[in-house]
């Protein structure tokens, strides 16, 4: 599997394009608002001639969700995401106004997903590990033959995600990183919904969060 990273919108919020040999692709989080990142995104898998199959949501907080309405009407694709997660994103409209934003309608239809299902696209199953405490249901997918992880905003490099939104709890999502993502190999590369990538093994000595050492 190959990943490729996009940072879009006001929040500099990574979108994720996940693909493999046979050319079919998941796109993760789409955070594009603007027409210009809109465009970034579909000139990307048109010139790698990849065919989204998938539309997945991490968790619902705004930055994560601008692109959804545009990527679901172009590719006409259903919405992946945890049922929970649904009232964060029906809250929105409130954050968008704050924010001075307009965002589309959230996409119909939908397929409510959690842990204990995969995510298939082409020959790549991804594994869906229930990761709440940034979010009251986020959810993070793992890839285990090339070891990638897509954790949205639950773990950055030498960060956490914060608690202090709706849904948030601290103690919640130190659980959910040494339990869910912590005990994946030191290898596994992480791709957090902001910032750099890192590995586990490195969150695991470095993070001031969470080092065990």
């Amino acid at each position: 599997m190959q990943l490729a990273t996009f940072t879009f919108n006001e929040f500099s919020e990574n979108t994720y394009v996940l693909f493999d040999e046979t050319k079919q692709c998941a796109i993760i989080d789409p955070g594009c608002h603007r027409a210009s990142e809109q465009n970034e995104l579909v000139n990307f898998i048109t010139q790698h001639n990849l065919t989204p199959t998938l539309l997945v949501n991490t968790h619902c907080h705004i930055d994560h969700v601008l692109g959804n309405a545009f990527v679901a009407k172009k590719y006409n694709l259903p919405l992946h995401l945890h049922q929970q997660e649904l009232e964060t994103y029906k809250d929105t409209d409130r954050w968008a106004k704050m924010f001075g934003m307009v965002v589309e309608e959230i996409p119909e239809p939908q397929v409510h997903i959690n842990e204990g299902q995969t995510l298939n696209f082409g020959n790549t199953s991804l594994q869906i590990f229930f990761t709440p405490g940034h979010s009251v249901a986020s959810l993070s997918f793992y890839e285990p033959q090339t070891k990638q992880l897509v954790s949205g905003d639950v773990l950055f490099y030498q960060s956490i995600g914060r608690t202090d939104l709706p849904g948030g709890n601290f103690e919640t999502l130190i659980n959910s990183i040494r339990t869910k993502l912590f005990v994946l190999p030191d290898e596994t590369v992480v791709y957090s919904g902001h910032g750099p990538k890192t590995t586990i093994g490195f969150e695991k000595t470095n993070n001031p969060f969470l080092s065990i050492i």
